[in-house]
């Protein structure tokens, strides 16, 4: 099982969901969920945007394919191919109008973001719930509005964004832990960690209070904090109980 926010690589990415992902728009690939890569990092290929005040991720639709002298940024992204079928934009776009005009329940879709060259984020489960395609001043693009969420397939929590790290972050603590485990030094089955967890007041803006942990120490740290919660309660009743 590989947790939320767990870094993986692009091999455990394929060996988890058991396909080739060889585009970022993957439209129920199992018939149980969609998958969509995504990246916000300087360079990227396209305008991906996360909304730290809704907590939505705001996905741009892919171009036509390149093709000899072609530029697929000066042309509009495609709803269909030649042949009249629905491009991987078209399945999405439907997808989302059809939940958004009440005729079907949001579909769910898989998320990883990059976060550097073979490395990424397990962003858990969202429901795309909004589609749009609007002039970026050159041409028409797609926009892909996706809210997260907990679903039957993934025991995960709401992830509210006060408690996401921006890729800023991310990125910056994968430099500066270098890849490895702060404690052990190991580099596999690597998470982002709170130093001091959200639910105590830790920020997730800041790269000082973000670091690497291995599932290991994740879960040691996780066990000393749920076993210091019953005694802190404890001690407190006491306290306000003798003062009453």
């Amino acid at each position: 099982m590989i947790r939320y926010k767990a870094i993986i690589s692009y091999p455990e990415i394929v060996k988890r969901e058991g396909i080739m992902l060889q585009r970022g728009m993957n439209f129920r690939v199992n018939l149980k969920y969609s998958i969509i890569l995504m990246s916000v990092r300087k360079g990227a290929p396209y305008n991906d945007q996360w909304h730290d005040d809704t907590g939505l991720l705001e996905y741009e639709g892919h171009d036509v394919p390149r093709r000899g002298d072609l530029d697929p940024k000066a042309i509009d992204q495609p709803m269909e191919h030649p042949g009249g079928r629905l491009t991987e934009n078209g399945k999405f776009y439907q997808a989302a109008r059809a939940y958004k005009e009440g005729h079907a329940p949001a579909d769910i879709v898989q998320v990883y973001e990059k976060i550097a060259q073979g490395i990424w984020s397990n962003r858990g489960r969202f429901e795309l719930v909004d589609a749009t395609m609007k002039s970026d001043g050159t041409r028409n693009v797609f926009r892909f509005f996706l809210r997260p969420t907990t679903t039957p397939a993934a025991a995960e929590p709401i992830l509210r964004d006060s408690r996401v790290i921006p890729t800023a972050v991310k990125v910056e603590v994968w430099r500066r832990d270098h890849g490895r485990c702060v404690l052990c030094g190991s580099r596999k089955n690597l998470h982002f960690d709170h130093d001091v967890p959200y639910s105590k007041g830790g920020s997730s803006i800041t790269t000082e209070n973000v670091r690497l942990l291995c599932a290991k120490h994740n879960l040691e740290k996780s066990n000393r904090i749920m076993s210091v919660a019953p005694w802190f309660l404890g001690v407190t009743a006491a306290i306000i109980s003798r003062s009453a």
